[in-house]
């Protein structure tokens, strides 16, 4: 369940952290209606709106609003267009949006999975329709996955979707044949996985089928959506990724920014459900954002790839199936 406890225990561990003094807050703003639009249909914008002041209303049976979730869902959007706006006009080298509610399963007429508005999507359309990006990069480690986020930009070529997920698993999508429609063909990489992958299987998976796609894509900016439900200590997620390791998968992203857009990377909050897991991974994350440097030992991951074996048929399949869109795959 979407608890507000989840960003307290965020704050509350940045106030007692060494790396607030190096941090920088972004003012967040109410997104309009018209920066909603380009994503959600005005009658599912109008439903949302009529949620407001409600003590409590059941939308679906997991998604449930309270009187002030309209207000966060129009302040997470408004928040998350702060957070691109100073990223592309080099205000500041990334961000990190903690916003709640979460996105990417909302679609363009629906909510779902806990999610009002997709925050992701909509950073996406801001960063096209305000400063004119032809090239976007979504990366979703989520363990759920991004059917929202897949749904709205299926058919297009100018944003290319990376997603890792748990499958089969909620929300039910996201297999590695689901490639996008007509111009979007080979934009969508869906990277399923049985339970208990960690650091070293996810890192293999990001050297070998992501970074080489991001670099033939060369995006003008990468946007991540940061879900910590792969934690080994997640209640329901059933993998086990370390804070370690995604201090290593922002590393390889970082990297890959600064090879094709100069830097220029946008997270935000998805999942998690244990509350110390996702301090320490937020920390994990920001630390390496501000430092450049993953919290893991290069061999380390090394040695540990040598044992990713589990994940060879996925990282095949996903080759083979994008071949004929992606000529880094010609000779692989």
């Amino acid at each position: 369940m979407e608890t507000p406890q989840r960003l307290a225990a965020v704050y509350n561990m940045l106030d007692r952290s060494e790396l607030n003094s190096r941090l920088i807050l972004i003012p967040p703003r109410l997104a309009s209606l018209a920066e909603i639009e380009t994503v959600h249909s005005p009658k599912y914008i109008e439903k949302i709106l009529n949620t407001a002041g409600e003590p409590q209303r059941y939308l679906d049976p997991d998604t449930v609003t309270s009187e002030h979730t309209c207000e966060a869902a129009f302040l997470a959007a408004g928040g998350i267009f702060e957070a691109v706006k100073y990223v592309l006009k080099d205000e500041l080298d990334n961000a990190f949006a903690l916003i709640r509610p979460p996105g990417h399963h909302a679609e363009q007429d629906r909510q779902m999975g806990f999610c009002i508005f997709n925050n992701i999507a909509l950073a996406a359309e801001y960063a096209r329709r305000q400063f004119g990006l032809t090239r976007i990069l979504i990366v979703d480690w989520d363990v759920h996955h991004c059917n929202g986020t897949q749904h709205i930009f299926e058919k297009s070529p100018e944003v290319l979707l990376f997603s890792t997920h748990r499958i089969p698993f909620f929300p039910g999508t996201g297999n590695y044949n689901e490639i996008g429609l007509e111009d979007g063909r080979g934009f969508t990489v869906n990277v399923p996985l049985t339970p208990q992958k960690g650091d070293a299987e996810f890192a293999r998976i990001y050297r070998e089928i992501l970074v080489p796609v991001a670099l033939e894509f060369q995006p003008e900016l990468i946007l991540v959506s940061a879900g910590f439900d792969t934690h080994h200590d997640d209640p329901i997620g059933g993998m086990r990724v370390s804070e370690h390791g995604y201090s290593y998968l922002t590393h390889l992203l970082c990297e890959t920014a600064e090879k094709t857009c100069q830097g220029k990377i946008v997270f935000m909050l998805e999942g998690g459900y244990d509350l110390v897991a996702m301090r320490k991974s937020i920390h994990a994350v920001l630390k390496t954002l501000l430092d450049g440097i993953a919290e893991i030992i290069e061999e380390k991951i090394e040695h540990d790839l040598q044992n990713s074996s589990s994940v060879s048929d996925i990282i095949r399949d996903v080759i083979e199936t994008h071949k004929p869109y992606w000529k880094c795959f010609s000779n692989v």
